[in-house]
Formats: structure tokens, C-alpha cells, sequence
């Protein structure tokens, strides 16, 4: 974000920020996967976002970009002032079909009746779940820098801990429809169930396992970002408002 931006500039940017790659779990302001994001003032049309979008490879798999596209769409068009919102994939291969889809609102197995067996929902829960469960690895490895044994993490609630480290977990639970006030367990399965004191050992390994294989894919789509593009890695955020990246988290 810079400072040029008007207000509502920056609430594109911030709304933006909502929107995560499924599968790497991160800001797709934070990947350097929008290149545009334009507010257009139209006397008759009145106030016009709009947003342009690129993944690492020509390839990338099409139902996470239609879920990318789609979750920018809903979140700048439900910015109070904005009448239209449009989001533009490019240098995709399945471009014409996504943006056309996601315009006409006609879910991903409307827009690929050949290839779609199921709607990317579903590997939206998929991935959030693994999000849940890499932030609890991570998590995890902070508290036990500090000095935490696997049962005062087994017993914690989430009051007893400080919102900083609290927060990628409550709002990954969000995502999942969890609950999350302070009397909830810091650690449970994807579905809402403590973690139990011998079962956090295996929990806390899962969790990184899985953190760390985000992490892999994350830095593989940032190189051939920089490599397809010619944008070094280090500028890839510069755009995005600075309250959204959540880093590592």
C-alpha cells in the first residue's frame, strides 16, 4: 500500500487481503498475485473496482485460481460504496472460462462440466483444515521455546494465552466455522475436539509436518513467480497493506 491511495483504495487492498490461496494458505497481496486493483468513479455506473490477477505458471491448477478469483470478487464487491466489482484472471489457460464464471456466478462445475467432478468447496475445506492444523505446529514449537510441557498445552485455553499468538488460530477457526471464545482448548482436531495430553505429542508433529510443507510450496510458487515475471521475491508484498500479512503465522 502506499500513500498516494485514497480510503477506498485501501479498503480494496485490505478486502484483498482476505482472500487466501487455498492451498498455501497465505494473502494472495501477500503472494504478489494482484497487480491491479483500480477504483473507477462513473457518474451513471457509480464506483467500479477493479482487480487483475496472476499465479506463478500458465498452469496453475484451475479450481484453486477459480476459488482465488471468486473470494476477490465477493470481498471487493462487499466494500460499502462499491457497485461493481471485477476481477480479471490473466496468463492462465483456463482465464476465459474462470473470469466468465466467476462473473456469471455459475460455480466451478457450470464453468467446467468436462473436468469438474466436485466444487472447490470442498478443497477449500480441505486446505483450511490443513491451515488449522499447521498453525497449531507452529503453535506448538513457539510454546515449547517457552518453556511449555504437552500437557499445560493440552489443558491451555485460549485465554491463557496473548492475542498475538492466538490470532492465526482464531481466525483459521473462524474459517472453519469453530468456536472461539476464551474458554475453548488452544489445541483440537479439525472438528473441534481437544487434543488430549497423550495424543499431543503426534498432534504437535502432524502440525508441523504439515506447516512445513506449506512453507515448501509457498517459497516453490514465490521463485517461479519471480522467475515467470522478473519480480524479485523481496518487492512481492509491497503493495499489500501491511495489516494483512500474517508472515509465517
Amino acid at each position: 500500500m502506499t500513500s498516494a491511495q485514497t480510503p477506498l483504495e485501501a479498503r480494496v487492498w485490505n478486502a484483498l487481503g482476505t482472500v487466501h490461496d487455498p492451498e498455501l494458505d497465505r494473502a494472495i497481496t501477500e503472494l504478489g498475485f494482484v497487480t491491479e486493483a483500480s477504483v473507477r468513479e462513473d457518474a451513471a455506473s457509480g464506483c467500479t473496482v477493479l482487480v487483475r490477477l496472476r499465479l506463478p505458471t500458465y498452469f496453475c491448477a484451475p479450481n484453486f485460481a477459480y476459488l482465488m478469483v471468486a473470494d476477490a470478487r465477493e470481498a471487493v464487491g462487499a466494500i460499502p460504496g462499491v457497485q461493481k466489482a471485477e476481477v480479471r484472471l490473466e496468463d492462465h489457460f483456463a482465464a476465459d472460462e474462470i473470469n466468465s464464471g466467476v462473473a456469471a456466478k455459475a460455480g466451478f462445475a457450470r464453468s467446467f462440466p468436462l473436468h469438474a467432478e466436485k466444487e472447490p468447496a470442498e478443497l477449500r475445506l480441505i486446505f483450511r483444515r490443513k491451515g488449522y492444523v499447521a498453525a497449531q505446529g507452529r503453535l506448538g514449537k513457539r510454546l515449547t521455546e517457552l518453556g511449555w510441557t504437552t500437557r499445560q498445552m493440552a489443558e491451555a485455553r485460549l485465554r491463557d494465552l496473548s492475542d498475538q499468538l492466538t490470532a492465526p488460530l482464531i481466525r483459521r477457526r473462524r474459517a472453519l466455522g469453530l468456536p472461539t471464545s476464551g474458554d475453548e482448548p488452544v489445541f483440537t482436531d479439525e472438528h473441534g475436539r481437544r487434543v488430549l495430553p497423550g495424543d499431543m505429542e503426534t498432534h504437535l508433529k502432524r502440525g508441523r509436518t504439515t506447516a512445513v510443507g506449506i512453507g515448501v510450496n509457498t517459497e516453490m510458487c514465490g521463485g517461479l513467480l519471480a522467475t515467470r515475471y522478473g519480480t524479485p521475491e523481496s518487492d512481492l508484498t509491497d503493495r499489500a497493506p501491511a495489516s494483512t500479512a500474517e508472515g509465517a503465522a
